[in-house]
């Protein structure tokens, strides 16, 4: 049984220990805050028997054996480092860290320590991509691939009414393309690998981060289409579109639903059986990885997706 310690109170965490629940081999035993009532209630609502005020009293807590780290963007990084500098297993929140540089180094670390280190990107470890994978052949030769997820955040409110939040906090990371952007980039990169180049443009936002944006990304004989929002919301599916078929995905984050048109045929409709809970997948990766499966491919697409991030966010926001 692996004793995982949660860092952070949100509601990704609680999601996060509701995963857990539904996965063998694996449990919370403590739960992290640098306020010790907020970890208590947490710890209480999700069912774990122990906290700890702040990272490092979690990981010398002899009842944790990996960590999931749900702390904002801007202090990932530094986590990491503590975590593998002590021999635990990390499963980090999307996005892993800031830069590409970041990984590259927090990757390096880990593997000479011999550590795991994941990022908790549930798109890729979801059964709707692997649904959508194995749809592509039926298309012929891909030409256009249209990603998206766009979805305001309730929180944009505060901004609107001229409140820093944190999801929205460019000091701590916030920022709709690393937020959202990169569920569409990275499976992006998982159904076809990395792009020859990206283009795009990132709309700003009172708090002084992009709130919406779009991208271009280019490839040997079709273009991809990638757009995100937190301040706006979207009923339009993602699409992939072949020579001799498209392809309608209902949502690319967890595709459950998608509608396979053959050139002048009729629409069949491919439903994906999953867990309610979206975050079951890189829970049972992440437990895969602990007991010893090679994830360099994983970590590879991580950087790949980075890359194409910090070229987006290289040039300001309109």
């Amino acid at each position: 049984m692996i004793r995982i310690g949660i860092v952070g109170t949100s509601s990704i965490s609680e999601r996060f220990a509701e995963a857990v629940a539904i996965v063998e081999g694996i449990g919370v035993s403590r739960v992290a805050s640098r306020d010790a009532e907020r970890a208590r209630s947490f710890a209480d609502r999700v069912g774990a028997p122990g906290v700890a005020v702040g990272l490092d009293d979690l990981l010398v807590a002899p009842d944790v054996d990996a960590v999931y780290l749900a702390s904002p963007n801007a202090v990932h990084a530094a986590q990491i480092t503590s975590a593998v500098d002590a021999g635990i297993p990390v499963l980090v929140e999307k996005p892993a860290v800031l830069t590409t540089g970041e990984w590259e180094a927090a990757v390096a670390h880990a593997r000479r320590r011999g550590v795991v280190l994941l990022e908790a990107m549930r798109t890729a470890y979801d059964p709707g991509l692997s649904a959508v994978r194995a749809a592509l052949p039926a298309l012929g030769t891909v030409r256009r691939v249209s990603l998206r997820y766009e979805k305001r955040s309730a929180r944009y409110d505060e901004v609107l009414a001229g409140r820093q939040t944190n999801i929205f906090d460019p000091r701590l990371g916030g920022s709709a393309l690393r937020d959202l952007g990169v569920y569409p980039l990275h499976a992006l990169v998982r159904l076809f690998g990395e792009p020859h180049a990206v283009h795009g443009v990132r709309v700003g936002i009172g708090s002084g981060t992009d709130g919406l944006g779009s991208a271009l990304a280019v490839y040997e004989g079709f273009v991809a289409d990638i757009a995100w929002s937190k301040i706006t919301d979207t009923s339009l599916p993602s699409e992939i579109q072949g020579e001799d078929a498209s392809l309608l995905i209902d949502a690319i984050d967890a595709p459950r639903r998608l509608v396979l048109t053959p050139r002048g045929g009729v629409p069949s409709v491919i439903t994906v059986p999953a867990d309610d809970n979206p975050m079951v997948g890189e829970v049972r990766r992440f437990v895969d990885a602990v007991e010893g499966a090679d994830v360099t491919d994983d970590q590879d697409c991580t950087a790949t997706t980075l890359r194409l991030v910090d070229a987006l966010l290289d040039r300001p926001v309109v």
